[in-house]
């Protein structure tokens, strides 16, 4: 009897590890279902952003959309919209046109973020729904000023590319330029990829006067890369202190998108938090 009744328990303890397994399996069954009948792009729980919040990513000069892939995805997961937007880089006033029939495709608040020479393109744009800017090792004229006035405006890094315009007035990075100046801490295979993939910028865009600045009566955020071999680390605190950014200061290369993702993320959500809601 002892052996029958211990044979016997046994039985159900084994139906029932088999029950739990199987209820566990459907349970995981149905979640995955779920997930997969939500709409595409939605957060798997609720957005703590305003309906049609969008941020809007700009690259900036050498560059196209996909210098923030790093960027993209988790924004995306916290219930936000992303776009990249293309510019031509042709003229300041072109690249703040395609900027603007970007923002037509947005319904809601935007936060608009720049790299960059396209922090000057952020900054010209005249939107009521755009609720705060972020400059990411960015540029930032004031009215009348050229992307070039405040580009020279300190001593260039030893390992700064020598730069000359074309035949054609456009302006292209040197083959060594992402591995020495533009992303020197990024991996071997980045850089060689946004050598790759480089577009021009023309002089124009850098000789343009630039118009009254959105940061000036918009909320702005800057993260200053204090190791930036582009644009020298006194200029992006001269910037960032004279527009009244709330400033993050890292030891960062001048494309931290690449190498410090996570930093451009928590800048753009803390953004986004303080100003989407306004």
């Amino acid at each position: 009897m002892e052996r029958r009744s211990f044979l016997g328990a046994l039985t159900a303890a084994s139906v029932g590890i088999v029950l739990d397994s199987s209820c566990a399996e459907f349970a995981r069954a149905q979640r995955a279902a779920q997930s997969a009948t939500s709409s595409p792009g939605q957060s798997s729980k609720m957005s703590e952003f305003p309906q049609n919040s969008t941020i809007v990513l700009v690259h900036g000069a050498w560059a196209d959309g996909s210098c923030w892939r790093n960027v993209i995805l988790p924004l995306e997961g916290r219930g936000l919209h992303v776009i990249c937007a293309p510019i031509p880089m042709t003229s300041l006033t072109n690249d703040t046109i395609a900027l603007s029939w970007v923002l037509e495709r947005t319904s809601g608040p935007v936060v608009l973020v720049g790299h960059a020479y396209s922090g000057a393109v952020i900054a010209a744009v005249r939107e009521d729904r755009v609720k705060s800017l972020v400059y990411i090792s960015a540029l930032a004229p004031d009215e009348g000023e050229t992307v070039a006035q405040v580009f020279y405006r300190n001593p260039s890094h030893p390992e700064a590319p020598k730069l000359a315009p074309d035949s054609h007035g456009f302006l292209w990075m040197p083959d060594d330029g992402f591995r020495r100046a533009v992303a020197h801490k990024a991996s071997l295979d980045q850089t060689n990829i946004a050598t790759a993939v480089q577009r021009p910028i023309a002089v124009q865009c850098i000789q343009e006067p630039a118009p009254a600045p959105a940061w000036k009566t918009k909320s702005s955020w800057f993260l200053i890369a204090e190791q930036d071999r582009m644009i020298n680390p006194k200029t992006l605190h001269f910037m960032a202190d004279r527009m009244r950014a709330k400033i993050h200061s890292y030891p960062v290369d001048h494309s931290p998108m690449y190498t410090e993702p996570d930093l451009v993320i928590n800048i753009i959500l803390e953004a986004a938090r303080e100003t989407l809601s306004s």
